[in-house]
């Protein structure tokens, strides 16, 4: 029987890492990916993370995300410790707590844009009715009402990476977390995606975005650089313009 991982704290940052670090390897061979990293991301927060090929940030990503474990040091995701979890309790808190959008957009090619949204809610036994509800709420939300019966491949690569956004918003997740989202996208659809992500920010959405452009991380409010397994800069963004809130949902406010 899987143990529910234990829950701390009830006024919490998303994300709390304490002495953060990953080895790879063992002895003089071993690979030090993340050196003592230590970081609170805040509710509502839109954090930037940068760092060149090597710099760490996949595994900071990937850490952050429930997919790997740490060496040692403590991480807090909503307040779980989820440090030291087995795979199938990190599962959980995957499934629970993260909405992720990747740079390839991972959608089925023989569903429909609905029933792509509505998978999650498949997987966590959401009734049909709710279910479509909620997924055509998150398809509006990015724009895509108009495109729920369309395949993936009756619609442009920017409005697949806004499907995968809607996926990841359907469960209503703690953290939005986006690896290098518009790595795929031409100049307008990216654009088009990052406008989607600063009205979700402005919604009070918390996101983290890994990219290595600088000009694709001006929209968090919040930066920080990765260099050789360590955070070297954690700067705050001031001067933003919010942008336009979205259009009321209790999916988004949630």
């Amino acid at each position: 029987m899987t143990t529910r991982p234990k829950e701390v704290g009830a006024d919490r940052p998303v994300i709390s890492l304490r002495d953060l670090c990953k080895e790879y390897g063992v002895s003089d061979l071993a690979v030090h990916a993340l050196r003592g990293v230590n970081l609170e991301v805040e509710r509502g927060d839109y954090l930037a993370v940068l760092g060149a090929s090597g710099s760490g940030k996949t595994t900071f990503m990937n850490i952050i995300g429930c997919l790997d474990v740490p060496t040692s040091g403590r991480y807090l995701l909503d307040g779980i410790d989820v440090s030291f979890l087995d795979e199938s309790q990190l599962a959980l808190v995957r499934r629970r707590k993260i909405g992720f959008v990747f740079q390839s957009f991972n959608l089925i090619p023989r569903m429909t844009a609905l029933a792509n949204v509505e998978l999650p809610l498949a997987y966590a036994g959401v009734r049909n009715k709710q279910r479509r509800q909620r997924a055509l709420a998150a398809l509006a939300l990015v724009g895509l009402a108009d495109r729920s019966n369309h395949m993936p491949n009756q619609v442009s690569g920017g409005e697949q990476q806004r499907l995968a956004i809607a996926r990841a918003l359907v469960t209503s997740p703690t953290l939005v977390l986006a690896d290098e989202p518009t790595g795929n996208l031409d100049t307008a659809a990216s654009a088009d995606l990052l406008a989607v992500l600063d009205r979700l920010s402005a919604a009070g959405r918390t996101i983290v975005m890994i990219t290595h452009e600088h000009d694709i991380a001006a929209h968090a409010k919040r930066q920080i650089h990765m260099v050789d397994g360590r955070i070297t800069e954690d700067n705050r963004i001031v001067g933003l313009a919010d942008p336009p809130p979205l259009l009321a949902s209790s999916m988004v406010a949630s």
